[in-house]
């Protein structure tokens, strides 16, 4: 073989080499693009991170942390793969499910609902109803046999957190279709069963779960317009944005900052998982288990959020 010859062939071979690691790299990225990112993410500044895991283990609480700025610089974890019951932050794959949906043409926003108190357990497919008494939101038991469009549900869903308008949407929109829809965007750390207070179900442990890493994918997908569209994905942060309960996350920032987030609350479990939108934007989410006072909860997760604060510029 000629020196020419082996050139050409050595050239040809370099580019089939680089066209095969470009599209490994693609790959790579649509298969886990948050651990890419993590990967290649500076980890927070090592004094903060000490004074967030001494005050986490001064609280004697279970707590999951994961933590990224939405440029891909920094990102820090606690506990981050560790599984929590996942209380109401559940709704945000159901909301994301929603406006898939709507981008499929199967649905529409302004569809309306019937509204019916009547869901069936996954322990056995019995009947069960919801008791306004264990839910935050009231007014849509007194629209029983009226109708709802999709959206007023989504809104309640997640701004005040309406277990009723939850179920509703759950079975309207089918488990199956919301857990495949969290798998494509790679947040199996969020696993949706069923519905909510199916008290049957409980018992017998088969509940919602989620660790602050699956949480954490989702919101950034969200953050970033990859959640369904980047339309769907601005609508999304836009709901989140009118969150009613603000005890955790947002009280360890400054006034003003704007949060996008959903917050879950059961006996001994509150959580938080927000995108926070400083001068460098980033997703925080908190899990915390075993604090039987919310008011020592909320301090816990505004403390953990002000150790980071200063290191992001917030905005005013």
């Amino acid at each position: 073989m000629s020196r020419g010859v082996l050139l050409v062939v050595l050239f040809v071979a370099g580019v089939l080499s680089l066209g095969f690691w470009a599209q490994e790299s693609y790959l790579l990225s649509a298969i886990s693009p948050a651990a890419v990112a993590s990967a290649q993410a500076f980890s927070l500044d090592s004094k903060v991170a000490a004074r967030i895991q001494e005050r986490i283990e001064k609280s004697g609480a279970d707590v999951g942390v994961d933590f990224l700025t939405l440029d891909g610089r920094t990102a820090w974890s606690y506990h981050a793969e560790d599984t929590f019951h996942a209380a109401s932050t559940m709704k945000i794959p159901v909301m994301i499910e929603l406006f898939h949906q709507v981008q499929q043409g199967k649905l529409k926003l302004d569809d309306s609902l019937p509204i019916r108190n009547e869901f069936h357990s996954l322990a056995d497919g019995s009947t069960f109803t919801l008791d306004p008494k264990d839910d935050s939101e009231t007014d849509l038991y007194q629209a029983v046999e009226q109708t709802r469009t999709l959206s007023q549900l989504c809104e309640l869903m997640i701004t005040v957190s309406s277990n009723f308008a939850t179920n509703l949407l759950i079975q309207k929109l089918g488990v199956e279709n919301i857990r495949a829809t969290v798998h494509f965007l790679h947040a199996d750390g969020m696993s949706v069963l069923r519905g909510v207070e199916d008290n049957k179900a409980f018992q017998i442990g088969l509940n919602n779960t989620t660790n602050a890493q699956g949480l954490a994918v989702l919101l950034e997908a969200i953050a970033k317009g990859q959640a369904v569209d980047a339309e769907a994905s601005r609508e999304m942060v836009e709901i989140l944005e009118r969150q009613k309960f603000n005890e955790g996350i947002p009280t360890g920032l400054p006034a003003g900052t704007q949060v996008a987030h959903k917050t879950g609350e059961l006996t001994k479990l509150h959580h938080d998982a927000a995108i926070v939108y400083a001068k460098r934007p980033f997703v925080l989410v908190i899990l915390v288990r075993g604090l039987a006072d919310i008011k020592d909860s909320s301090a816990l997760m505004a403390d953990i959020t002000r150790q980071k604060a200063p290191c992001f510029s917030m905005a005013s």
